[in-house]
C-alpha cells in the first residue's frame, strides 16, 4: 500500500480533472492555517472558463462510468476505503492544520468517511428500480436513472466529510461530479477526496476538484452541462444558489444553517444535559449547523444548569490543535471572530449577562456563556458559528416549544427529559427535520437523511435512502409483446 497518498505533491497549485492534475486560469490561492496564520499550501483557482471545461468533460465521462459493471464501481470505493485506513494520520493533519478542528474532530470526519465509502460500495448491490402493476402483455418499470453530472459546492467547517457525503453517493448512482470546495479549505474539502479517489481507480474525467470563488460557484450552478446542484454551507449564499438553479429548472438540494433548540425539561438528568450542551454548543468551536444556538431550561434548573455549565466552559483549554492538548481551536477566520463578538456585546448591551468568556483573542474565542437571554437578543435570533452557550429560561411545555419554533431555521433539536414519552410528544410540535430525546442537536450518521426545512434547506436530504431520491431521478419504460393499435 502507498505509504502517504499526498507525498509526491503534485497537487500544489494544480485541480483535479480528466487530465489529473493542471493548473487553471484563474490562478492560484494560498491556504492559511487559521491558528497561525501561516501559508501551508497553494491550490489553483477555477474562473467561470475552468468551470465551464470541467462541466463538458464530466458530461462525455459521465456515461462510460455508468455503464461499467456496478462490481467494478464497488471496488473503487473499497479500495479508497482500505487507502484511507492506512492515512488516517496524514488526513487528520490537514484537516486539523487547515479548519483549526481538534484532533478528535478530524478523526471523526476520517472514520465517517470510511463509513460514507462502505456505504457508497453498499448502494451498487442494492434495487434501483420497481416493477409496476400492469395489464397482461404489458412490462410497467420505474427505474432509478443517474442525473448525468451533479455539482457539489462544499463548505468550510467539517470539509473532508460534508464533500464526501455528497460526492460520493453521487458517484455511486452513476453521475458524475464537479466539486467545488470552500477556498478556505480547498485541501480538506477537495484535494483529499480528489486525490483518494483518483489512487484508488476512478476513471479520468468522472470527477473534477475545482476550487474557487463566488465567479466560478455561479458558473456550476448555471452551467447547461450541471443536471443538479448540491449545496451546502450559509443561508444567504444557499438562497443565491437555489435561485440560479431554479432559473435554469435545475434540481437542487440545500443543506443550509440552523438555529437549534437544546430543550431541557424539569424532569432531566441535569449532569447528562450539561455534558450534551457542552458538546453541542462548543464542538469545533460552534462552527457546526447543528450546533445548539439556544439552550432552554426550565426555570427551576436555570441557576444550577448555569452554574455547571460556566464551570466547564472555564476549564477549556483554548490554543492551536496542531501543536497543543486543547479543546477549542480558532475560528476560521478574523472575519467570523468579529461576527461572533459583535453578537455577544450587542445582547450583552440588551441585557444578556456574561457568565464565562465572551472576549475574544484574535481568532481565538473562548467558551462562553451568557444566561438571562430574550427572543429579540440577536444571540437568541442569529447562526452565531461561535463557540457561544446562549441560556432562555422558561416555565411551561407550551412556552418552551414557542421559543424553540421562534425561528425561521428548521434543522435540529434536543429535548432533555425523564419521560421519554413527553420528550415524543414535544417533538412532534417542533419545525426541524432531526430530532434527538435525550441527546443533544450535533448528530450525524451516513444512513439518516440529513436535512432541514425553512432557512435551513429545501427539504432535500443526504444520508441512506435519500440518496436514490437526491442522485436519481425516476424513469418509467413499458414493454409489450405486441405493439397496440390506435383508433386514430
Amino acid at each position: 500500500m502507498q505509504t502517504d497518498l499526498l507525498s509526491n505533491n503534485e497537487w500544489i497549485g494544480k485541480a483535479f480533472g480528466a487530465k489529473g492534475w493542471q493548473p487553471l486560469r484563474g490562478g492560484a490561492i494560498d491556504v492559511v492555517e487559521p491558528a497561525t496564520g501561516r501559508t501551508i499550501s497553494r491550490v489553483a483557482l477555477a474562473n467561470a472558463q475552468d468551470m465551464r471545461g470541467a462541466c463538458q468533460a464530466a458530461r462525455h465521462a459521465q456515461k462510460g462510468w455508468a455503464a461499467m459493471p456496478y462490481q467494478a464501481r464497488a471496488a473503487v470505493f473499497r479500495k479508497a476505503a482500505a487507502l484511507l485506513e492506512g492515512q488516517r494520520d496524514a488526513y487528520a493533519t490537514w484537516i486539523i492544520r487547515e479548519t483549526g478542528g481538534i484532533q478528535p474532530k478530524a478523526m471523526f470526519e476520517i472514520e465517517s468517511v470510511l463509513h460514507l465509502l462502505h456505504e457508497a460500495a453498499a448502494m451498487l448491490t442494492q434495487p434501483k428500480g420497481l416493477v409496476l402493476p400492469s395489464i397482461d402483455g404489458v412490462t410497467s418499470l420505474a427505474r432509478r436513472v443517474p442525473h448525468g453530472v451533479v455539482g457539489v459546492i462544499s463548505p468550510f467547517n467539517f470539509p473532508f466529510l460534508l464533500t464526501s457525503r455528497a460526492t460520493l453517493p453521487a458517484l455511486a448512482c452513476g453521475n458524475a461530479v464537479v466539486l467545488k470546495p470552500d477556498p478556505r479549505t480547498p485541501v480538506s474539502g477537495g484535494v483529499l477526496l480528489a486525490r483518494l479517489l483518483e489512487t484508488a481507480g476512478l476513471p479520468a474525467g468522472v470527477l473534477h476538484m475545482l476550487p474557487g470563488e463566488a465567479e466560478a460557484g455561479e458558473a456550476l450552478v448555471t452551467d447547461p452541462d450541471v443536471a443538479m446542484i448540491s449545496f451546502t454551507g450559509s443561508t444567504a449564499v444557499g438562497r443565491r444558489v437555489g435561485e440560479l438553479a431554479g432559473k435554469h429548472l435545475k434540481k437542487v438540494a440545500l443543506e443550509l444553517g440552523g438555529k437549534n433548540a437544546l430543550i431541557v425539561l424539569e424532569d432531566a438528568d441535569l449532569d447528562l444535559a450539561v455534558c450534551g450542551a457542552a458538546w453541542a454548543s462548543y464542538l469545533h468551536q460552534g462552527q457546526i449547523c447543528m450546533s445548539a444556538g439556544r439552550h432552554l431550561v426550565h426555570e427551576s434548573l436555570l441557576e444550577a444548569y448555569s452554574q455547571r455549565l460556566t464551570e466547564k466552559a472555564k476549564a477549556l483549554p483554548v490554543g492551536n490543535p496542531h501543536t497543543e492538548p486543547v479543546a477549542l481551536g480558532p475560528l476560521i477566520t478574523d472575519k467570523q471572530a468579529e461576527r461572533v463578538q459583535r453578537l455577544v456585546d450587542e445582547s450583552v448591551r440588551m441585557g444578556a449577562v456574561v457568565l464565562a468568556g465572551g472576549k475574544a483573542n484574535g481568532r481565538f474565542f473562548p467558551a462562553t456563556v451568557l444566561t438571562g437571554v430574550t427572543p429579540k437578543m440577536p444571540i437568541f435570533q442569529e447562526e452565531i458559528f461561535g463557540p457561544v452557550i446562549s441560556i432562555t429560561s422558561f416555565k411551561d411545555e407550551a412556552e418552551a416549544i414557542a421559543l424553540a419554533n421562534d425561528t425561521e431555521y428548521g434543522l435540529s433539536a434536543g429535548i432533555y427529559t425523564g419521560n421519554a414519552g413527553r420528550g415524543m410528544a414535544l417533538a412532534e410540535q417542533l419545525n426541524v427535520g432531526l430530532v434527538h430525546i435525550n441527546d443533544q442537536t450535533v448528530n450525524d450518521d451516513g444512513t439518516m437523511p440529513m436535512g432541514g426545512r425553512g432557512a435551513s434547506g429545501n427539504g432535500s436530504r443526504h444520508g441512506g435512502p435519500a440518496n436514490w431520491d437526491e442522485f436519481t431521478q425516476w424513469q418509467w419504460t413499458t414493454v409489450r409483446n405486441t405493439a397496440p393499435t390506435y383508433p386514430l
